[in-house]
């Protein structure tokens, strides 16, 4: 099963991915963890991303098409795989569409995530994240038992740079700008699910299973 999981920075894609890839055995493709893997190893390409992504802009087209493209020649994709954060545009769905089609396949579901602008504000400003293993806490919704220290190995608390309220906000400006004419792309092609981000995050996934079945 080939899935893409669109929905705006801090809709939870990322904690339905881990559901979805425990229940249907597909690998989960972050082009986000890709680029912050590089980042962290001081790659090139990790260099060029974060000047972007410290902006709250996107990497451009031409460099995600290329990272996530070779991702998907890898053996773990070829019976499926989950796509979180790619494709971000039109130029890219296609892209993506023309790379599968070379390879006699196609997308089978786009699972949209939707969740207003104000609880993304709410959710989004309050993350912070461990700067030694990288689990994340809410101040609000998943506190540490410590403040500002992680539950998990003692490690610092940070705030992303990506998400202070400025860039968040930009953040979602940009994905309603570029990505949001993905969805008009998808419901031509009719192979769209939108569901309720604002809904608790078992009864999102209860309605993604409707979706693609058990």
């Amino acid at each position: 099963m080939n899935l893409i999981l669109l929905g705006p920075p801090g809709a939870g894609k990322g904690t339905q991915a881990v559901k979805i890839v425990e229940k249907y055995d597909v690998p989960h493709i972050s082009t986000g963890d890709i680029f912050r893997k590089n980042i962290k190893e001081g790659t090139p390409l990790g260099k060029k991303a974060q000047e972007y992504m410290d902006r709250g802009e996107l990497v451009p087209d031409s460099l995600v098409i290329e990272i996530a493209t070779d991702r998907l020649t890898e053996d773990d994709c070829k019976d499926g795989f989950l796509l979180d954060g790619f494709p971000r545009t039109v130029e890219q769905a296609e892209a993506l569409d023309k790379f599968l089609a070379e390879n006699g396949k196609k997308v089978d579901w786009v699972l949209d995530i939707d969740v207003a602008k104000e609880e993304l504000m709410t959710r989004l400003t309050g993350r912070r994240v461990c700067r030694n293993c990288g689990a994340s806490y809410h101040v609000v919704n998943i506190p540490p038992k410590q403040e500002g220290v992680c539950d998990e190995c003692g490690g610092e608390l940070y705030q992303r740079a990506d998400d202070t309220v400025e860039t968040v906000e930009n953040r979602i400006e940009v994905y309603n700008s570029q990505t949001k004419p993905l969805i008009n792309y998808y419901e031509e092609i009719g192979n769209i699910a939108h569901l309720d981000g604002a809904a608790p995050l078992d009864e999102v996934f209860a309605e993604i299973v409707k979706v693609l079945g058990e």
